[in-house]
């Protein structure tokens, strides 16, 4: 039986853009809603922050699964699965009425859905279909016209917080994100899974992903990808949402914070395209340096020229063009090592770095402001990884990875990272939390001692 043709790549942009645009916009609004649904369900600004966290480590660790799933079974089936979790979150969260709904659906649901219906799943598809001679360029288009969603949502949903209510705008949202399940039609399988790249598609000899993954694990020039996609995260998620309660804090309005965040989606466009077209001439990684340090200037001045809507508006405008400019280049970096066969896999493993960064980004930012009543200190970290990223990508080799020199044995057994970093992280947050609730009564306890003493004291007195 003949199999399926690829789809024109142009229709592949189209669609990849549109689907791209609508999981990263509704996720780029989730900064409009910390005030609202933290308000409306009685919590901190803490709880939400851990909500985002949550939601970026499942959407992590489940990256390297959905793109395996789409490396062997095809794009669309996993972006449908996607869409129904995506809107299933949305839906969960817009009728929470404590922690339990907030952490399972805006935390749990949509992070998975995000795992497989994000624009990780779709840029390894274009990857696998365009030349390497366009590879890098075609990405940065998919990424670019998916921040329109940013410049579109975030408005809108602000507008629908402010006319109707926080949990009709989440509905809308679900809404939204149940259109990937058809926008995603047009890619049909034409076996991403089976090695049937396609004529105008490079790739490396073929490999099993078993020997892929070693591989990987042993190049010094991935580890280091994985290392400075950290910082991505950590400064997207922790700018994209705690900018608006910042922006609070420093007497503006919410209707600056939104037009800074919707001028970050907007000026990304330019970013993203800007940077896949450099990446097609120029080093990747020495790009990426130019971006890190870029970003960790733009912040600096963020942070000590005085604060006002002007400078809160140019912030959104520098930070766009260094937003997600990052990901058709970290993309194309896996690429260029390491082909295009397991590219969903391979790249998805980077995204937990990613994520992992997210996770601290934004619960560590609740922490803070809650703690000291300021995220200034959390500035100056991201400052910190801005520097670190700098140094990072510097030493990083783009050439193909180097194949083993002998086969993996077959009897060797390894506890996968990624499981031993999730265990490690969530007792990690059992004891930060069951010590936060201890001093909380030994302080209360102590309180209600001192009160006691006092008045016994009085009355002998």
């Amino acid at each position: 039986m003949p199999s399926q043709r690829q789809p024109p790549l142009l229709v592949v942009l189209i669609v990849g853009s549109a689907i791209t645009a609508i999981a990263l916009g509704a996720r780029s609004t989730m900064g409009m809603f910390l005030d609202p649904v933290s308000n409306g369900l009685g919590l901190g600004t803490d709880s939400f922050a851990l909500m985002i966290a949550v939601q970026n480590l499942v959407w992590g660790f489940g990256q390297p699964i959905a793109g395996g799933l789409a490396d062997r079974f095809g794009t669309r089936r996993v972006l449908i699965v996607g869409a129904f979790m995506y809107a299933a979150g949305l839906v969960v969260l817009a009728n929470a009425t404590g922690p339990t709904g907030l952490h399972l659906g805006g935390g749990f649901l949509m992070g998975l859905g995000m795992s497989a219906a994000s624009f990780s799943v779709v840029l390894a598809a274009i990857g696998r279909l365009v030349p390497e001679s366009r590879r890098t360029f075609s990405l940065g288009v998919a990424t670019a016209f998916g921040s329109v969603g940013q410049f579109l949502l975030v408005p809108v949903s602000g507008a629908l917080i402010d006319t109707a209510s926080w949990p009709t705008a989440l509905l809308v949202l679900a809404g939204l994100a149940l259109m990937i399940s058809v926008l995603c039609l047009p890619l049909r399988p034409p076996t991403e899974g089976d090695g049937n790249l396609g004529p105008t598609s490079r790739s490396i000899d073929k490999k099993p992903l078993r020997t892929v993954l070693l591989q990987a694990s042993k190049s010094r020039n991935y580890r280091l990808v994985n290392a400075g996609f950290f910082v991505c995260g950590f400064q997207v998620t922790f700018i994209g949402v705690h900018l608006p309660k910042h922006l609070e804090d420093m007497g503006q309005s919410v209707t600056v914070a939104a037009a800074a965040l919707a001028l970050i989606g907007l000026f990304n466009i330019a970013g993203s395209l800007t940077a896949g077209f450099l990446g097609q001439r120029h080093s990747k990684s020495h790009l990426l340096s130019l971006i890190y340090g870029t970003r960790g200037l733009v912040i600096l001045g963020f942070v000590t020229l005085p604060s006002s809507p002007a400078a809160s508006l140019v912030f959104g405008c520098l930070m766009g063009l260094l937003w997600l400019s990052t990901i058709p280049l970290t993309s194309g970096l896996v690429m260029s090592q390491f082909g295009t066969q397991h590219a969903g896999t391979l790249f998805g493993v980077v995204f937990v770095s990613h994520q992992l960064g997210a996770f601290f980004g934004s619960w560590g930012a609740g922490l803070v402001r809650n703690g000291t009543g300021s995220y200034e200190s959390w500035w100056w970290v991201a400052i910190g990884l801005s520097l670190f990223a700098t140094f990072v990508h510097v030493l990083i080799d783009e050439s193909p990875s180097s194949p083993l020199s002998a086969p993996p044995l077959p009897s060797r057994r390894v506890v996968p990272a990624g499981a031993a970093v999730l265990w490690l992280l969530l007792g990690t947050t059992t004891i930060v939390q069951l010590t936060q609730d201890s001093a909380r009564k030994n302080s209360s306890a102590l309180i209600c001692w001192i009160q006691n003493n006092d008045a016994a004291s009085s009355k002998t007195a």
